[in-house]
C-alpha cells in the first residue's frame, strides 16, 4: 500500500527516487543526452521544485509514482546547468540547458482576453511511475488526490505522445479527454515512433 503526499512534506529527500523515475519514464525524449539512465537521473535530480509535486509512497520510504501539478504560472521544475553539464559533459550539458529549460520551465497558465493569467486550471505535468511498480494504481491515486484536493475547476496534461497508450488509458479511464492534438513532421514521426501529440482536459 502506498499513501499520496505533497513532496516537501516527506521525512527525507524524494529527490534520487524522483529522478530515477523521471529518467525511467522520459529515455525516449533525453536519448540524444544520454543512453545512460543512471546518468539522466544523477544530472536531473537536482530540478524537482517539491512543493510542486506529489508522490505515492510506501511504508518503506519507496516511491511508486510522482506527478507536478501547478496553477501554470509557476514552474515545477528549475533546471541548473552547473549540475547537467557536470553529468552530461561540457556539450550536451549545455545544450540540455538550453534547449529543456525553455521546454521544461514553459508556464501553461490559461490567458484572459486582457493577457492576464486565470488559475482556474492545474497542469498535471512529469507524470510517472517506477518501472516496477506499474499497473498497481501508483499514479491514478496521484491524479485522484489532485482532482480531489487542489482547488482548480480545470486540470490540463499536456504533451502525451499518441503512442503511449498506458498513459492514454490512464487519462482517459479518469475522465480526462482530449481536446488538441498536434502533428509531428514526417521524418522526425519514424525517427521518435511518436505521430501525435495530444493534450487532455478534466473539467470537474
Amino acid at each position: 500500500m502506498f499513501t499520496v503526499i505533497r513532496a516537501d512534506q516527506l521525512e527525507f529527500d524524494p529527490r534520487p527516487q524522483m529522478s530515477q523515475i523521471f529518467a525511467d519514464g522520459f529515455s525516449q525524449w533525453l536519448g540524444y543526452f544520454s543512453k545512460d539512465n543512471q546518468a539522466i537521473a544523477r544530472a536531473f535530480a537536482h530540478m524537482f521544485v517539491l512543493n510542486q509535486f506529489y508522490v505515492a509512497v510506501t511504508d518503506e520510504r519507496k516511491i511508486t509514482a510522482m506527478a507536478a501539478c501547478t496553477d501554470g504560472t509557476a514552474s515545477s521544475v528549475k533546471l541548473n546547468s552547473k549540475e547537467l553539464r557536470k553529468h552530461l559533459g561540457l556539450v550536451k550539458g549545455t545544450l540540455a540547458g538550453v534547449i529543456l529549460k525553455k521546454e521544461f520551465e514553459a508556464t501553461k497558465a490559461v490567458k484572459t482576453t486582457t493577457d492576464a493569467p486565470i488559475s482556474t486550471h492545474g497542469s498535471i505535468e512529469f507524470v510517472g511511475t517506477a518501472p516496477e511498480c506499474r499497473g498497481q494504481g501508483a499514479a491514478s491515486a496521484i491524479i485522484r488526490h489532485m482532482v480531489e484536493n487542489v482547488p482548480f475547476d480545470q486540470f490540463l496534461i499536456e504533451e502525451v505522445a499518441d503512442t503511449n497508450m498506458p498513459a492514454m488509458n490512464l487519462y482517459q479511464k479518469l475522465g480526462f479527454q482530449e481536446y488538441k492534438r498536434k502533428s509531428i513532421p514526417q521524418k522526425k514521426a519514424e525517427k521518435i515512433g511518436i505521430n501525435h501529440i495530444i493534450s487532455l482536459k478534466y473539467v470537474k
